[in-house]
């Protein structure tokens, strides 16, 4: 009679790929199905495998006859009968598992025609219906997986399995099975011991349902996830033994709900059944952390298992709050006992008495807050002790004094503050302290050949000095990265020491160095082969900071900010560098010559001519470029940003030519910036000398001669000089003896002034409006004294008010002296003309003396009409004139 499957389907399960209810055999499974499916195409054949998984298929495609590896799974495929596969002598793998269809029927001799397979798959199809006779002829088949098929207790219990004489592996996992009771056929399997029965609905198994399996060596039974012996009112003693004369290597009995008292009666019923590894994960022992309505284990909840000579103990994922008082005193053979990921925050004295033989004790992820002086008694063999992940922030001082084997202790993801107690610990070689608090290291004396530091508080590189002075003949790795180490104290001399691997990254030693200390931190390490100092920061390699690694082989520089690496700081031992990541602009290849292997992706190459020898060099070389090249690319210019490298071309970068260009263009351009200097020298010192030379060429070339000035209008003078008097013997020396014709004959002006030109006994006012109408232009020589001057004010307002009337430029304004424009502009009188017009100032500089009187003698001689837009700034001076004139009356 056929198995059929019943209502409860697969999908009520997790999806049986990803699971771990074959995590034994399904190692097994792996081995032997395939090493690899990289290289093989989907949907056909290659190097005999048979690779057709998703290819929609309906029915078994046709395959060559010496195929040794076919794949089918997760196709439609219905139905499997005597005519669905040709003669594949040679095939020994075979996977028909999960087809999309949901449903899988193997009719009677379905496999007839391959016998040599090794490994059947038809797990996961959710309803597998199997004729009695439907693996008839399978002698040779050693792995059998049937999961989540909806199977029930039939398929172990009639003789599908009869002809499987060679079966070793057995997966029902995910099943429907609810009771056990194997076919006596199995007595006749005598290769037959691994079976998992996880994720079924097995009640409970008492003595007799394995009667078939009796007298056998299992190596592997999993009966997790059954929820076996629910009943609390279960008679034990009636039950008996159901594992009685059956020999264990591994029995897993997880997730079964196993609290202190089933535990405590289950190891009491299989008293004297022999396994070396129990696995009770997943249990309800313990209250947890604040409840009680749980117990903890006790003194005699193990105690059934003192003669079954058990190695391995798993009693992880749970609430175990306190490790009672020799709660595992009756395990003497006891060698790995596994307590992780329960609420442990007490280990109470003599909770480990009695385990002489246990050589790991792993109680990471607990809640542990301390260790005593007394926790670890009653383990002098241990030789791991895993502490990860709890709360530990005190040690008490001889907490391992007495474990004179311990080899490694792992105290990483605590609250550790100080570490100072290890010395005394007589022999360690692995110190895990990874990810505390740790800010203080005194480890003066210790044994440890590997010691983990990182994720903590270090700020001192002088940690690394007293380490390596102290510890010199057994340190051989230190991990110090995720640090802050950012400066250097250091108190003793680093020795000549056997260290060989040194991690430093993730720490700011740019501060370090760039400050100058501690810059012979690496001379004494002459046997060190792998140095990290990636992400700290660093901008510039000190000079001889790699001095004396004569050993190394391996430097990590990546994630730094480097722009440039001197072809003498890297040691020439050296075979693998990492500069990626960095900010390298234009490396030099011969720093790159002797490696094996390079990586200097993710930089920011300026892709110009000076950088063809490195793309020349990356194209040709035999050196290992790890990365993707596409990284190695271009951030400049930006027509080429994220070219990669390899695709340049450099054939228009000629060195021979290019050095003669950078040479042309080095002297063109200091020529040129010296010829510049030159000129603003000569012309700052002795423009003077300059400009009368320029006067003199012209006069010769145009044939300049003196000329009389005459504007056709009859005007009696060239200009009317207007200026304080107490400004007159300046005035004098300044203008009238170079442009009044009567101060010399070589001038070519003649100018009306105060002292000689007004009509003593007239009117002064009427003296100053014939001087300005009689006169071609105006000169008003404006100082401190002509600002306070109230006739110099009259005259500059009758000068402007010819200057409105004419609509001509006749006035002329020379500012002389420290006169701001600020102060310019608060004088009423003179505040529209200078705001509006342009004025003269006279030089400070000696030399420009004969440039400005050049300049105003042309100004003197220029007619130029004034635009008229300015009739209302005419009746304001005229009113102003008006103001003034009644104020002087």
């Amino acid at each position: 009679m056929p198995v059929t499957g019943g209502t409860r389907g697969a999908g009520s399960r997790a999806n049986p790929r990803n699971t771990m209810s074959r995590q034994f055999t399904m190692v097994l499974g792996a081995a032997l199905l395939v090493n690899s499916t990289q290289g093989y195409s989907a949907c056909t054949t290659t190097n005999r495998f048979a690779w057709f998984q998703s290819c929609n298929l309906t029915h078994i495609p046709p395959v060559p006859e010496d195929t040794q590896k076919f794949v089918l799974s997760l196709n439609y495929i219905l139905e499997v009968n005597a005519t669905s596969f040709p003669l594949l002598e040679k095939l020994t793998v075979l996977e028909l598992g999960t087809q999309l269809t949901r449903r899988l029927t193997v009719r009677k001799d379905a496999f007839r025609n391959l016998p040599n397979l090794r490994f059947l798959d038809l797990g996961g199809n959710n309803m597998l219906l199997l004729d009695p006779d439907a693996f008839t002829g399978l002698y040779r088949l050693t792995s059998l997986l049937l999961y989540y098929n909806s199977l029930d207790g039939s398929i172990l219990e009639n003789d599908y399995f009869r002809d499987l004489v060679s079966l070793e592996l057995v997966d029902l996992s995910g099943n429907s099975i609810t009771h056990l009771k194997p076919n006596p056929l199995f007595y006749y399997l005598h290769s037959f011991s691994i079976l998992s029965l996880k994720l079924n609905r097995i009640g409970t198994v008492c003595e007799g349902d394995l009667h078939s399996f009796q007298n056998k060596n299992i190596q592997f039974l999993d009966l997790s996830d059954n929820q076996m012996y629910p009943s609390v009112n279960m008679d034990w003693d009636k039950c008996g033994n159901p594992f009685r004369n059956i020999k264990f290597e591994i029995l897993l009995m997880s997730s079964n709900g196993f609290d202190v008292d089933k535990t405590k009666r289950f190891c009491k019923a299989i008293k004297g059944t022999t396994f070396m590894h129990l696995n009770l994960t997943h249990h309800t022992m313990g209250p947890g952390f604040g409840h009680k309505n749980l117990k903890d284990p006790d003194m005699e909840t193990f105690i059934g298992l003192a003669e079954s000579e058990l190695k391995f103990l798993d009693i992880s994922q749970g609430s175990i709050f306190s490790l009672n008082p020799y709660v595992f005193a009756k395990l003497t053979q006891l060698e790995t006992l596994i307590i992780t990921n329960n609420k442990v925050n007490q280990i109470q004295m003599d909770a480990f008495y009695g385990l002489t033989s246990l050589y790991t004790l792993n109680l990471a992820e607990n809640l542990l807050g301390e260790i005593h002086d007394y926790t670890f008694n009653g383990l002098p063999n241990v030789t791991n002790i895993e502490l990860e992940k709890n709360h530990i922030g005190i040690i008490q001082e001889g907490a391992f004094k007495h474990l004179t084997k311990l080899n490694n202790l792992n105290l990483r993801d605590n609250a550790l503050k100080t570490v100072a107690l290890f010395g005394k610990i007589p022999f360690i070689e692995y110190m895990l302290l990874g990810e505390n608090k740790v800010t203080e290291l005194h480890l003066k004396v210790i044994n440890a050949s590997f010691i983990d530091i990182s994720g903590n508080r270090l700020k001192d590189l002088g940690i690394l000095y007293d380490l390596l002075s102290s510890n010199a003949t057994f340190i051989k790795y230190i991990i110090m990265k995720h640090n802050d180490l950012s400066r250097c104290y250091k108190q003793l001399p680093m020795q000549n020491n056997q260290l060989e691997y040194l991690d430093l990254g993730s720490n700011v030693l740019e501060l370090v160095w760039s400050s100058g200390q501690c810059l012979d931190v690496f001379t004494a390490l002459s046997m060190l082969q792998v140095l990290h100092l990636d992400n700290n920061y660093l901008r510039v390699l000190p000079e001889d900071i790699f001095f004396g690694l004569t050993s190394l082989t391996r430097l990590n520089l990546s994630s730094n900010s480097l722009t440039y690496v001197p072809r003498n700081i890297v040691p020439d031992n050296l075979r693998t560098l990492d500069l990626s990541k960095n900010q390298l602009i234009s490396p030099d290849p011969d720093l790159f010559t002797f490696l094996s292997q390079l990586d200097i992706t993710n930089n920011r190459f300026v892709c110009e001519c000076s950088l063809s020898r490195l793309i020349v060099w990356l194209n040709h070389t035999n050196v290992t470029l790890t990365g993707s090249r596409n990284d190695i690319s271009c951030i400049f210019p930006s027509t080429m940003t994220e070219v990669p490298l390899h695709m340049i071309i450099t054939d228009d970068c000629d060195e021979e030519n290019l050095e003669h260009l950078i040479f042309s263009l080095f002297v063109f351009t200091s020529v040129t910036l010296m010829l510049l200097m030159a000129s603003v020298i000569i012309y700052t010192r002795f423009r003077g000398y300059a400009f009368l030379l320029y006067r003199n060429i012209v006069s010769i070339i145009i044939n300049d001669q003196k000329q009389e000035v005459d504007d056709g209008c009859g005007h009696k003078y060239d200009a009317y000089l207007c200026y304080s008097s107490k400004d007159f013997e300046w005035v004098q020396n300044a203008f009238l003896k170079n442009l009044d014709l009567q101060y010399c004959e070589n001038n070519r002006f003649n100018v009306c002034f105060e002292e000689r030109d007004f009509i003593p006994g007239e009117d002064h006012i009427i003296n100053i409006r014939d001087a300005i109408w009689n006169s071609r232009k105006t000169i008003c020589i404006v100082t401190k004294h002509f600002l306070r001057d109230g006739w110099c004010v009259e005259a500059f307002n009758f000068a402007q008010s010819r200057y409105y009337t004419e609509l001509k430029d006749v006035l002329i304004v020379v500012v002389v002296g420290a006169l701001s424009p600020y102060q310019l502009v608060k004088f009423r009188p003179i505040r529209s003309f200078v705001q509006r017009r342009q004025y003269l100032r006279w030089p400070e500089d000696l030399q420009d003396i004969d440039w400005f009187l050049n300049r105003l003698s042309k100004k003197i001689l220029k007619e130029h009409l004034v635009e008229k837009k300015i009739s209302s700034l005419s009746k304001d001076t005229n009113t102003l004139e008006l103001q003034n004139i009644a104020t002087i009356s």
